[in-house]
């Protein structure tokens, strides 16, 4: 099968990884009523999910010494596994479980994928092969999440779980049959051998500052936009069903313009395009954010221009170290995870007392610095390497 098609094929099958996964937000509610439980047992299942998924390099060297597809129906495995727990027993034990066994799944399968197409794509053609498959984010969002609502409004919070099982074992036999069987490109060793490799790596460790700083950004104005909605306009409901709407076209918009933008300007260039547009967005925010209409045409800026970077980012991150491939870019979804962590940590605190415009010049900082390490990981600075160097003489001399 040719490698289009392959992109095609698996775009739409992170569609169903996707859904689960984004599915827990908007229904947070339904599945608290649905459990008998309040919300903050969910909010704490979350928690936990997102504290695994920070172990998520620990898995994703399968990729890189076992192969691409090993580690693909790995993932699809463990996510069969997850929703077929509350598929057969729904409870909150369950519930919590999948949302953990999700998480892990992404884990294997996502930084198995763009590292499989990572070895078979030219680089000066990624940006374009990574936005498809990356089109499977806001296509989530879009199509499938809706789809999840229309299942538990007829029949109950629990009718995604079976629904989503059966795609899973679909998803399972697809890969198998589309995905050649493909060599490791390191031999068989400790997964931390390709950890150290990934984390000796200057440019590498500069590229995730950049997604570290950036989604931290982001998650400043991300966490408080729907309270600034809310003071500003009295209208949280229809704001923020206005701002979903927006959110999702916005992502679908940026993984668009990466498909057709980014490899013409090189990655490089464009990821800073991208860190400039959001910079640009963050201050315009709080002023053409006066009406509603101007917020939301706001907010769509801002999440435009982050999308647009994220996905530039990714092929830029695939070519770092190309024998830990899949390792660098599960390194790289760590350091957005610590970022969201970071914003989430500083933004609600900064908003409660000194209000929106403070946030978002925060995530105009954030940005800067992730310019910062943009410029490391070209090596126009070498803050960094010396900083490095530091370190390592430090703890030798002890």
């Amino acid at each position: 099968m040719k490698i289009r098609t392959q992109l095609i094929v698996i775009a739409l099958l992170r569609i169903i990884l996707n859904t689960m996964h984004r599915m827990v937000y908007p229904f947070l509610t339904v599945f608290a009523r649905g459990l008998g439980v309040d919300v903050t047992s969910i909010s704490l299942a979350l928690t936990g999910r997102n504290a695994v998924g920070i172990f998520g390099p620990i898995l994703a060297p399968i990729a890189d010494v076992r192969g691409r597809k090993v580690a693909m129906l790995a993932g699809i495995v463990t996510f069969i596994v997850g929703v077929g727990l509350v598929a057969a027993a729904p409870s909150l034990t369950t519930f919590a479980a999948a949302l953990v066994l999700a998480i892990l799944s992404k884990s294997l399968f996502d930084p198995a994928v763009h590292a499989y197409f990572g070895d078979r794509v030219p680089y000066e053609n990624r940006g374009t092969a990574i936005a498809i498959t990356e089109t499977a984010w806001s296509m989530a969002f879009i199509a499938g999440v809706p789809v999840m609502g229309l299942l538990i409004a007829r029949w109950g919070w629990s009718a995604p779980f079976p629904v989503l099982a059966v795609l899973g074992l679909a998803m399972l036999v697809i890969v198998w049959r589309v995905i050649p069987h493909d060599a490791p490109t390191s031999k068989p060793q400790s997964p931390f051998t390709n950890l150290r490799e990934v984390l000796a790596s200057v440019p590498a460790l500069a590229g995730i500052s950049i997604g570290l700083w950036a989604s931290a950004a982001n998650e400043t104005v991300n966490l408080n936009f729907g309270a600034w909605l809310a003071d500003s306009f009295n209208l949280q409901i229809t704001a923020l069903a206005g701002a979903s709407v927006v959110i999702g076209l916005a992502e679908l918009g940026g993984e668009g313009l990466v498909a057709t933008v980014t490899d013409r300007l090189g990655k490089p260039r464009a990821v800073a395009v991208g860190l400039a547009a959001n910079i640009m967005a963050s201050l315009l925010l709080p002023w053409i954010g006066r009406t509603e209409i101007g917020a939301l045409a706001g907010l769509f800026l801002f999440y435009i221009s982050f999308e647009y970077l994220v996905v530039s980012q990714i092929p830029m991150m695939t070519e770092v170290v190309p024998t830990s491939r899949a390792t660098a870019i599960a390194l790289n979804a760590m350091g957005y995870g610590i970022g969201r962590s970071l914003g989430s940590l500083l933004s609600t605190f900064v908003y409660a007392r000194l209000g929106f415009l403070a946030v978002t010049l925060m995530a105009v900082f954030l940005n800067v610095l992730a310019l910062w390490g943009l410029a490391e990981m070209q090596g126009r600075i070498g803050i960094l390497p010396r900083l490095l160097a530091w370190m390592r003489s430090a703890v030798a001399s002890r």
